[in-house]
């Protein structure tokens, strides 16, 4: 399997999508959330589909301290991803949506409020029913996190972010995304974008898609 090189935006990218294509982009990570300037449209996922480049889905509300994390917060944040993907992007199955966790959980966080909240997701795309489109969780931050998570079957796929410095990040090497350092990229009429760059993981797939 080929390693992909990728970027994350909080921003749309419908205009520059072929500009980041010629860049070497293979895949753009983009945002499912409550904030519609952030989220991704289906109208941005057809161009970046035409471009040719694939898509990730991350869900992020919140999620960068700890008193975030509950079973309640992991229902209510899946049932939206969950119906973003499916009823807003109609994203296919079997593709996966990341959930973040943006800070630096230690051991009894992830076993605690961490855990909830994963069990509060899948819960909530179990919910969904037979029949239904069925997608993959994914998990986003330390290498901690992500072996957690993964071990105990509540996440299917993991994202390593980009600090070395965070709990267990250093030796873990089963990632199926990682993430890089921050760049610009330049796009039309000699404008850059600030993006960050990530990667995939050489034999793990990552949950990415394409739409119609």
């Amino acid at each position: 399997m080929v390693v992909l090189t990728g970027l994350k935006a909080p921003f749309e990218l419908t205009q520059h999508a072929i500009a980041i294509k010629q860049q070497g982009i293979d895949f753009a990570i983009r945002y499912y959330s409550h904030h519609a300037g952030k989220s991704l449209s289906l109208a941005e996922a057809r161009s970046l589909t035409d471009a040719s480049i694939q898509i990730g889905a991350l869900w992020q509300a919140g999620g960068d301290h700890l008193s975030y994390f509950s079973r309640a917060q992991g229902c209510a944040d899946g049932a939206a991803a969950y119906l973003m993907a499916h009823s807003v992007i109609t994203q296919p199955s079997g593709s996966a949506i990341y959930f973040a966790v943006d800070f630096n959980p230690g051991d009894e966080d992830i076993d605690g409020a961490v855990t909830s909240y994963f069990e509060g997701i899948n819960q909530a795309f179990q919910a969904a029913g037979p029949g239904e489109a069925s997608y993959k969780i994914g998990v986003y931050g330390s290498g901690a996190c992500c072996r957690a998570m993964t071990d105990r079957g509540l996440a299917a796929l993991s994202w390593l972010a980009p600090s070395a410095e965070f709990h267990g990040s250093r030796d873990y090497a089963n990632y199926n995304l990682k993430q890089l350092a921050a760049t610009t990229l330049p796009v039309d009429d000699g404008k850059r974008i600030s993006v960050d760059l990530a990667r995939t993981n050489d034999g793990y797939p990552a949950g990415l898609f394409r739409v119609l």
